[in-house]
């Protein structure tokens, strides 16, 4: 078998977002892209079907959602019924044509906040307005944040309210929501009247120690209001292949899912269907693996913070390969001081307390997201990809502590 992760020479040669988007002194660590190799069985369906240039349109078959529920009742224990299964192009596009049949301009649509950049913008897209519930810190959490059911209470309580979007796992905390809090979370959605719809594209990074539920699995109140977005993307590297679904387990949110488009399949990669179906039905072993590598990394960059940035906030995610940081302690905010004629560096970049990652690309040449676009109580924040080798973390923490150590820290 080849590593896990090949040299960063052979990584920087990768013309992906994550590899195109910063000059080659930055390491990049932001975007959602595993440096991870492909799975053998996912290299082997996508060389056999260009051998045969098998490059067209995505066939109108079962095979993938037949491949997902093979998947979901192995990883999850959870049966799918195929006919409620309908494919399309990716995640982010399914909520967007789903949201399209649940609301009208100016519908309300619920966020627990801070959490994926994109939800905010899938909901102006649709001519919806966006609802902030924030997580909470509840006790008896240990201080993690939660969601709070409270504030969804309120806000799914308001007459303008139609839907809510659930990210489960929640990115970029890598919370794993336990079924207590879906099946609380379900009954309030349909005691108001209001749908639920579940992201859950991390759901197969499942890290050890936690479990994934799926979202419509909790009860009859989570099927009558819920739809699920499942994709291969994230857990086994397939983003740019384009080939998601859309679930349902209740004939009220199938009649939405059923009058998207028909051309929603021709919109699909063909190819992505084909690695897809062959990540769920033969990529078990190879997930375990980078599972692994996972459970390994995030327990290494806790050791590393550690060591290096003590001030720096950190809880290891229950799911995903998206580390959360806090920088507030790190880099407290400093008075206002006169800027020389040649600081043309924002505020933020200068002294890193409301955006870290700004100020960590310019000084430490280290790529990181931006709180600042996952909304209320992202100011301060960054997060860290650590799907790499255990030494591009150990390279990006050092870069980082030679650039605080003694500036703000």
């Amino acid at each position: 078998m080849p590593p896990l992760v090949p040299p960063l020479a052979t990584l920087r040669r990768r013309r992906s977002a994550k590899w195109r988007s910063h000059p080659v002194d930055v390491l990049p660590l932001p975007v959602a892209e595993m440096d991870y190799v492909l799975a053998e069985p996912v290299v082997q369906a996508l060389r056999e079907a260009i051998d045969r240039s098998d490059a067209g349109y995505a066939a109108p078959t079962r095979d993938l959602a037949l491949a997902l529920c093979g998947y979901a009742g192995r990883a999850w224990d959870w049966a799918v019924d195929p006919e409620h299964v309908r494919t399309v192009t990716d995640v982010g596009l399914g909520i967007v044509e789903t949201l399209r049949r649940l609301v009208s301009p100016g519908d309300g649509v619920v966020l627990s906040l801070p959490v994926y950049e994109p939800f905010s913008w899938w909901i102006r897209e649709v001519g919806a307005l966006p609802v902030e519930a924030p997580l909470t810190s509840r006790s008896g959490s240990g201080g993690e944040p939660r969601l709070d059911l409270d504030a969804l209470e309120e806000a799914f309580a308001a007459p303008q309210t139609v839907a809510y979007l659930l990210c489960n796992p929640h990115n970029p905390l890598g919370l794993v929501h336990s079924r207590s809090e879906l099946a609380a979370l379900a009954e309030l959605a349909d005691r108001y009247g209001v749908h639920v719809l579940s992201d859950e594209i991390h759901a197969p990074l499942t890290l050890p120690g936690a479990e994934f539920i799926p979202f419509l699995s909790v009860s009859d109140a989570a099927r009558r209001r819920g739809f699920a977005f499942h994709s291969a993307s994230k857990g086994w590297n397939l983003a740019g292949l384009k080939a998601a679904t859309v679930v349902t387990a209740h004939p009220a949110p199938k009649r939405y899912v059923d009058r998207l488009s028909p051309h929603s399949l021709f919109r699909t990669g063909h190819l992505g269907v084909l690695a897809t179906v062959a990540a769920y039905e033969h990529g078990d072993a190879w997930l375990a693996e980078v599972v692994e590598a996972l459970d390994h990394n995030r327990r290494l960059l806790g050791q590393l913070l550690t060591q290096h940035l003590p001030r720096v906030g950190y809880r290891p995610p229950g799911a995903g390969f998206l580390a959360w940081l806090d920088f507030r302690d790190q880099f407290p905010r400093l008075p206002p001081s006169p800027r020389s004629p040649s600081d043309r560096r924002s505020p933020e970049a200068r002294d890193g307390a409301d955006d870290p990652a700004a100020h960590l690309l310019e000084t430490a040449r280290v790529a990181l997201t931006s709180g600042l676009g996952y909304g209320t109580g992202g100011r301060g924040f960054a997060r860290l990809n650590f799907a790499c080798a255990p030494e591009t973390l150990v390279e990006a923490v050092t870069r980082i502590a030679s650039v605080v150590d003694g500036a703000g820290g």
